[in-house]
């Protein structure tokens, strides 16, 4: 469905036979030229200057590429997605006129918990309209949900308004009655709507939450938007004030869904559209203009992918931020933008230093693995976000390895045979492997393909296992792992005990967090490579004291998993939390 869009120049209304606006997506166009005017994403098109960005580069084939099975059904859309600290994933979507669970109330769930042992999901209720929310983990363990969108009454009368919302949802690596339990609503509310807010939680404990729109409607009215940041406690309630943010009101229309980094000052790296700064929440204001990236638009609506590389004491907890993919306007005709940029925040004199994929992606997605690399998958070569916007699925994952030489970073992985595009998610579960899942680029599930709608659906939940779990390696896990406590305490120690193979020559332990993913962004997402002393290399039993973070601005509160590697292969995942 599409409607008119009017767009605004020098405070005249101007409708636009060129500009449309789905009921779902800002601003369209119908091509680089149409697209063009005031307030529209891309300026002037016609006199912009040419910026220049790396064009595609091959990558060579991977020596094993690693391999897709599909193993079970998310029961629900994959919009949103988390690893819960019970090892299950939370499956969390917008109001829909099918699913394929149905809650105790007769109605079709929008919600379901997936276990990825049995491969089966079952469904979870929720009180308000979760479309295009934001989320994060809090301190005490519990996700939350922020923001959606409105009501949809004709198809359940019983979820109401989500723009303001804050949903909470509870699981234990030690209490199993919470598996199965609903979303908890118990009436806090955000200082203001958001729709496609991005949420941080920051070393206090409190949540950093940022951006939005307050109705869903024309992005180029500026009185539709939300370029404002406001603060919640850490138990999840605001404390009420919507402060605005520069980097967000210069970016508008198209700065929404914002990528953040949580930086090892306490700072945040926050990114929009080709802009990017260092800002200091606790005093408002900016430490650090960085330069823009060049290439096209990265956020929402030609969203690529953002990764902060893994941390460690070798390279003193400083940060390193890599963006990949993007797009040029928010069209099914849009190119996508194969390079990436990688950049240092808190260097002296931060630069880009520009790489580039095999070819162009939007809605690409970078998924941190305990051996250091970044597995990219999901999107597409041609359109943007938006229902039915995006065209030629990119269907192979890709490496990337921070630690070669730039040019030699990329190699090509294993294909899926399915299309993961809009509403598509992936995340690392505790055995190392990766979950893929969702695509749902309709404005209302449809499950057959026809010509208007070549992309449908998708519930099947495939399940990636990567290069270290093939063949041999995987017979190289260790195994027995035990920690001395599921608490982590950062600038403190804690030890842990595991069986290897004999021949076992390297160990690592890192702390991870897979934050809360979706529209390929991966709110919370790092990893951090932790120090370890006794490490005896021929014993088949090993006993090690490990150094915990230094502080919550290398690891906030809240819940990690914790991976011991012998020689690059993960044993399964132990869930610990950070207080």
């Amino acid at each position: 469905m599409a409607i008119a869009v009017v767009c605004t120049d020098s405070g005249k209304t101007l409708l636009s036979p060129h500009c449309t606006i789905h009921s779902h997506s800002s601003l369209q166009s119908g091509n680089t030229d149409a697209h063009c005017g005031a307030g529209c994403q891309s300026g002037n098109c016609l006199n912009a200057p040419v910026v220049a960005a790396p064009g595609p580069k091959p990558a060579p084939a991977a020596p094993d590429g690693g391999s897709f099975n599909v193993v079970g059904d998310s029961g629900v859309p994959a919009m949103h997605a988390a690893l819960m600290p019970n090892g299950q994933v939370m499956f969390l979507d917008k109001l829909e006129n099918y699913t394929k669970l149905r809650t105790a109330d007769g109605y079709f769930a929008m919600s379901s918990e997936y276990d990825p042992q049995s491969n089966k999901a079952v469904p979870l209720a929720y009180l308000t309209n979760a479309f295009c929310s934001g989320g994060t983990f809090l301190a005490d363990g519990r996700v939350i949900s922020v923001g959606g969108n409105a009501p949809l009454t004709w198809l359940d009368p019983n979820i109401g308004d989500g723009f303001t919302a804050i949903r909470y949802l509870q699981r234990s690596s030690s209490d199993a009655s919470l598996n199965g339990q609903d979303w908890k609503e118990p009436g806090n509310k955000l200082a203001s709507a958001r729709w496609y807010a991005t949420a941080q939680t920051m070393p206090d404990g409190t949540v950093f939450v940022a951006s939005g729109s307050l109705n869903g409607l024309n992005p180029t009215v500026l009185s539709n938007n939300n370029p404002t940041y406001e603060i919640l406690s850490p138990g999840g309630v605001t404390q009420g004030n919507n402060i605005p943010m520069d980097i967000l009101a210069k970016n508008q229309p198209y700065y929404m869904y914002p990528f953040v980094h949580l930086l090892r000052d306490g700072t945040l790296f926050v990114f929009v559209s080709k802009a990017c700064q260092i800002f200091n929440v606790g005093t408002n204001t900016i430490v650090k203009e960085l330069p823009d990236l060049p290439g096209d638009y990265r956020t929402y609506p030609n969203t690529g992918g953002s990764v902060l590389l893994p941390l460690s004491s070798a390279n003193n907890w400083n940060p390193d931020i890599i963006i990949c993919g993007g797009g040029a306007y928010q069209d099914i005709t849009s190119p996508t933008d194969p390079s990436c940029g990688r950049i240092q925040p808190l260097s002296a004199n931060p630069q880009w230093e520009m790489d580039a994929m095999p070819e162009g992606r939007g809605m690409v997605e970078g998924t941190l693995l305990p051996d250091g690399t970044v597995v990219w998958l999901n999107g597409g070569n041609r359109g943007a976000q938006g229902f039915g916007l995006m065209a030629a699925p990119t269907y192979e994952a890709l490496l990337y390895d921070p630690a070669k030489p730039l040019g030699q970073r990329w190699s090509t992985l294993a294909s899926s045979g399915i299309a993961r595009l809009y509403h598509s998610v992936a995340l690392l579960l505790l055995d190392g492997t990766i979950m893929v899942t969702g695509s749902n680029p309709v404005e209302m599930p449809i499950l057959q393909p026809d010509a208007a709608n070549p992309f449908v659906t998708d519930f099947r939940v495939e399940n990636y296992v990567p290069p270290y779990l093939q063949g041999e390696r995987a017979n190289q896990r260790p195994t027995n792992i035990v920690l001395s406590s599921k608490t982590v305490t950062p600038g403190g120690q804690f030890d842990l005990s595991f069986q290897v193979l004999p021949n076992s020559q390297q160990v690592e332990v890192v702390l991870y967090h897979g934050g809360f993913v979706t529209h390929s962004v991966h709110m919370g997402h790092r990893m951090i490579q932790l120090d370890v002393a006794g490490w005896a290399p021929g014993g088949t039993s090993q006993h090690l004291t490990v150094t915990s973070p230094p502080n919550h601005n290398v690891a906030p509160p809240g819940p990690y998993v914790v991976y011991v590697l012998c020689d690059g292969t993960p044993g399964i995942g132990q869930f610990v939390q950070v207080v």
